[in-house]
């Protein structure tokens, strides 16, 4: 390969390096993906994602509405992570 094919290969790598980079889920923006052991992971609440087990995901969102409820009655004491 010559220099400049090594230029313009290196260039079009960088620029398709910054376009993935771009193209990152925005600041909570969640999203969702299948673990290597089969869970529901959701990505953008924090550092790592949280992961549960179908059951364990299908049981939360069972009790939602208390979990809400909980939140309410309970706001003056819980924090918010900005």
């Amino acid at each position: 390969m010559s220099d400049e094919n090594m230029k313009a290969e290196l260039e079009r790598l960088r620029a398709e390096n910054e376009a993935l980079k771009n193209k990152k889920t925005g600041r909570g923006t969640l999203t969702m993906k299948v673990s290597e052991k089969g869970a529901l992971s959701v990505y953008g609440m924090g550092r790592f994602p949280v992961t549960l087990y179908k059951e364990q995901w299908i049981k939360l969102l069972g009790i939602s509405d208390e979990i809400k409820k909980f939140i309410q009655e309970n706001d003056a004491q819980l924090k918010t992570k900005e």
